[in-house]
């Protein structure tokens, strides 16, 4: 599995999605004006984000069992 290519391709997506998750986390517990202002920009890029790692992981499952691959 881990010399799959698009194994870390997945793996990168869901990092990028822990550290805008991590970001958004940290924004907001913070708060003030940078919160107001951006908080649903930051959210809405979260959900983008874990829009494509979903994708991703689903490809990748579809394309292990449809081609195998030990």
């Amino acid at each position: 599995m881990a010399n799959d290519p698009l194994f870390y391709v997945v793996a990168i997506a869901c990092l990028i999605v822990l550290g805008i998750l991590m970001f958004g986390i940290g924004s907001f517990a913070k708060g003030g004006d940078f919160n107001r202002k951006h908080a649903n920009r930051i959210m809405r890029y979260r959900v983008a984000a874990q829009f494509v790692a979903v994708i991703l992981i689903v490809g990748f499952v579809y394309i292990r069992q449809k081609f195998g691959g030990q």
